[in-house]
């Protein structure tokens, strides 16, 4: 049984069919990517996945249990989190209050505890504000801790929100173009991190342009284009693919 599938997967909007009959297996403990051209259907492979869409048909499994027409938050639960192509940190809230807001989704206290700051309440609070720094020191950002998230840089931002995804403690965790606007220096950083990430047992899946970051990091690729995957293998097989090099490296020295 493959730890998380999607098998046969079609989602239409009105008469555009936005994903086509797609089918791929992520093995865990990997790191697998996808990649395609602009409005190949990607992040709305990652919508699908959380619950912000529902699939026209097919299906979706994590372990063996569905995921189809669970809600977000239901999905969260079940172990998978994200970050977005767009940043959404919370711009005038601190970095550790942002990694909070997702170790929260874990926190078993009552809506009473909370209201009457029961020691409960207190106890799970520095439980919570414990594991927020873990995570900040885990990404590289201990020292931002009381920063306002709009104040870091951009790298940084980046690395501040997959940190709040760790919060919610996944066992599959989606990245959706977790290089865009970083330096090369930055982009090697974030090489190091997401292999980190894989080491703590976490799966990894993302959604990235920079093709040497894909090529160099992930162990499996597959190939979206107009909704439909049209190549899925090693980095190498499909860095090799002509209809790859044709519809999404435009030319065959393999540039992105």
């Amino acid at each position: 049984m493959s730890f998380f599938k999607l098998t046969n997967v079609r989602k239409t909007f009105g008469g555009l069919v936005a994903v086509n009959d797609l089918s791929f297996a992520i093995e865990a403990g990997s790191i697998v990517a996808m990649i395609g051209p602009n409005g190949a259907g990607k992040s709305t492979v990652f919508n699908l996945i959380t619950g912000i869409y529902s699939p026209s048909s097919g299906a979706i499994d994590l372990e063996g249990r569905t995921l189809r027409s669970l809600s977000t938050d239901r999905v969260t639960a079940r172990g998978i989190a994200r970050t977005f192509q767009n940043i959404r940190l919370f711009a005038f809230m601190s970095a550790l209050d942002n990694v909070m807001t997702g170790c929260h989704a874990q926190m078993r206290a009552s809506l009473v505890d909370s209201l009457l700051h029961t020691p409960r309440q207190r106890a799970e609070e520095r439980t919570v504000r414990e594991r927020a720094r873990e995570l900040l020191k885990f990404v590289g950002l201990e020292g931002d801790a009381d920063n306002y998230a709009r104040n870091l840089s951009y790298g940084h931002q980046r690395r501040l929100e997959i940190a709040r995804a760790l919060a919610t403690d996944p066992k599959l965790l989606l990245l959706d173009e977790p290089a865009a606007g970083m330096n090369p220096r930055e982009k090697e950083g974030l090489i190091a991190l997401i292999r980190r990430i894989r080491d703590k047992g976490v799966t990894v899946f993302l959604i990235e342009h920079d093709m040497h970051l894909v090529m160099n990091l992930s162990e499996r690729v597959t190939v979206l284009d107009h909704g439909e995957k049209i190549a899925e293998g090693t980095p190498e097989a499909v860095r090799n693919d002509e209809r790859v090099i044709e519809a999404y490296l435009g030319r065959a020295d393999g540039a992105a």
